[in-house]
């Protein structure tokens, strides 16, 4: 009995796996969608607290390198330009799914993740599309062409169902980040199979660790969450956001740190402005003018109590009454809280991060098709891909994005 035969068969059932079927299939094509979890995109499931960040109204899909990170960002401006905010926007109000605009552009469901979800489903299934789940993937092989020589290349994949054969293979499997709900490298190692190269993979938006001594002063500070500006990287090409901050009780979270993380190498530093917007050594001057307050009394004014109070209890010449504290006492407090530079021992790891940097080399790649271009048939889309994009609905929009690209380039029978 032959194998059964499509058009394409898709591995990994996520974001960019889904929305790919769905938009192959609605172009008339035959598309088998695997993936060896039993639950399906549980990335999504889990992703904006629930809530699904789905895009960002704030891309800029002619300036790419401004929110996505890689080797070569600039390899995303044609499938972001393609498929925009706007369009996935469109769909999303076809189906009738009640969104809001949190901050800084990023779109969130009302209700729930789950909505986003029933929605790609049914547009997999207005496409036809066949799903494999929960299915292991045994083996791939590549046939240069059919046995009788009726057609061209084709791909045969052994499964936990049986052998299929397509004429197309996508690797839409995502990335390292969050093993708990069924990632793995699957993409890479099937990337290696067939010569691609690739980017080494490390954990991105993501929380910063410190060794446990050098953190000692602040780890009762877990819980506290303040606006700051953060940066990190060699002078003249640094990277800065302004976001908020979280002390954790190993390190620093939140959207700022995640931010900042993408772009942290080991080893180096990072800058964290603790009270943006504050002339700190002007407002210390008057208040030293003015008050007999302790010095973390008046501190408290420009940043949260508990760490007014901890960052004063950090020298002897901070506990004392602002107005007997020396001017040079005041100028290394200011300096202190304006660019604390402290850096990081490591990272939380693939368990707490959102995405994987890293991955299959774009310089392997059609920037419009997402085909690779020394395997013919074999297309790479999402997180696989050495793209990363910002914290905020950036990294969804690429899945959108790099699917689309991909799935209006898939050939069908006549192709």
């Amino acid at each position: 009995m032959s194998s059964p035969f499509f058009d394409a068969v898709i591995l990994g059932a996520g974001a960019a796996g889904l929305f790919c079927a769905a938009q192959a299939g609605q172009r008339g094509l035959r598309v088998l969608l695997i993936d060896h979890s039993p639950r399906v995109a549980e990335k999504i499931r889990i992703s904006g607290g629930g809530r699904c960040n789905f895009t960002n109204r704030d891309l800029d899909a002619q300036a790419p390198q401004r929110h996505f990170v890689g080797q070569n960002p600039q390899f995303a401006r044609a499938a972001l330009s393609r498929y925009r905010p706007e369009d996935f926007i469109a769909l999303v109000q076809r189906h009738g799914i009640a969104f809001h605009e949190k901050h800084k552009g990023q779109l969130f469901c009302d209700h729930s993740a789950q909505d986003i979800i029933t929605m790609l489903l049914a547009e997999c299934a207005q496409g036809q599309v066949e799903r494999w789940q929960p299915c292991g993937v045994k083996n791939i092989g590549f046939l240069a062409s059919s046995p009788d020589g009726a057609m061209g290349s084709s791909y045969q994949i052994d499964t936990d169902r049986g052998p299929v054969r397509a004429r197309s293979l996508v690797l839409a499997t995502g990335g390292l980040s969050i093993p708990k709900i069924g990632a793995s490298d699957l993409g890479y190692r099937i990337a290696q199979q067939f010569g691609l190269p690739l980017v080494e993979r490390r954990p991105g938006l993501v929380p910063l660790t410190f060794a446990g001594q050098d953190w000692q002063p602040y780890a009762h500070l877990a819980g506290l969450a303040l606006p700051v500006t953060i940066s990190a990287g060699p002078k003249g090409r640094r990277t800065r956001f302004d976001e908020d901050l979280l002390f954790t009780h190993r390190g620093l979270s939140g959207p700022a740190v995640l931010q900042i993380s993408s772009y942290w190498q080991p080893g180096q530093p990072i800058a964290i402005d603790l009270a943006p917007g504050v002339e700190l050594p002007q407002a210390l001057a008057l208040a030293k003018a003015r008050s007999k307050k302790r010095i973390a009394n008046e501190l408290a004014s420009l940043v949260p109590t508990r760490l007014a109070e901890a960052w004063a209890g950090q020298s002897p010449d901070w506990q004392r009454p602002i107005n007997e504290a020396s001017d040079k006492a005041l100028t290394r407090l200011a300096e202190h809280l304006g660019r604390w530079q402290l850096t990081p021992s490591g990272t939380e790891g693939y368990q707490k991060a959102e995405v994987t940097l890293g991955g299959v080399d774009t310089r392997a790649l059609s920037q419009h098709s997402l085909e690779c271009k020394t395997q013919p048939g074999l297309y790479c889309i999402g997180e696989v891909v050495d793209i990363a994009g910002w914290l905020g609905g950036y990294n969804f929009q690429w899945a959108w994005a790099s699917a689309h690209a991909c799935a209006q380039a898939l050939p069908g029978a006549g192709g």
